[in-house]
């Protein structure tokens, strides 16, 4: 579950990673929510990466408010091969069915979440993405999308590039939004406004699942023509 270059962590380690107890992550685990650990040395058991997503993704659907049972159905519908990245782009969605929530923490608190230390252009990168906000000596933070954030802070890609990047995805998704939301509206247009709360709240989670899905495939593809053109 580890690679070479990362440091496992012990199940008390895991834990406090993820904000949780021991005896939580020992209960996943007995219901096959998280995966075993590697047995390391003198058989204690070592957690890697893999395992704090997938644990932060399981309490963000607790946090949504989603039964042990709902949670084990949607897991188990999940592909099994998963990156961290993958996690943390389920976690986000999972986060994006709830309204907008920020938290705000210390320096300390937001390098414990993010699991690593921050350098000062770790910082503006994140701010850059509107994951992080500076106010006084404490930061505003998306929780939700704070694991993808850090996990970006490792790709190769410059400044402008993440920024041209965000910019595009926020005019598209706006885009589709707005046409969703016309087509939604002229659907439901003789409806209960009672109703029409009702079925909007159903559906927000069914629609940003399907937007996540339909981009996956549609940059997989964009993707394969490029690297075929590339030879």
């Amino acid at each position: 579950m580890t690679t070479e270059t990362e440091q496992p962590l012990t199940i008390d380690e895991l834990a406090a990673r993820a904000g949780v107890t021991v005896r939580t992550v020992r209960f996943y685990g007995t219901k096959g929510l998280l995966p075993p650990p590697v047995i390391g040395p003198r058989r204690v058991g070592q957690y890697g990466r893999e395992h704090l997503a997938r644990l932060e993704l399981i309490e963000e659907l607790q946090h949504r408010g989603m039964t042990l049972a709902a949670i084990e159905r949607y897991l188990a519908r999940l592909p099994p091969d998963l990156t961290v990245r993958d996690l943390a782009v389920q976690r986000a969605v999972v986060a994006s069915w709830a309204p907008e929530s920020v938290e705000t923490v210390s320096r300390a608190e937001l390098e414990r979440r993010a699991g690593r230390a921050l350098s000062e252009e770790d910082v503006e990168r994140l701010a850059a993405m509107s994951i992080v906000e500076r106010g006084g000596g404490a930061f505003r933070v998306d929780p939700g999308m704070l694991r993808l954030g850090v996990e970006l802070l490792d790709v190769p890609l410059s400044h402008e590039t993440l920024l041209a990047a965000r910019t595009a995805l926020i005019e598209h998704s706006r885009a589709a939004a707005r046409e969703l939301s016309r087509l939604l509206r002229d659907a439901v247009a003789e409806r209960d406004a009672r109703d029409v709360r009702s079925l909007s709240a159903r559906m927000h989670p069914l629609v940003v699942q399907a937007l996540l899905t339909t981009f996956q495939r549609s940059l997989r593809e964009e993707l394969r023509e490029w690297l075929d053109e590339e030879g």
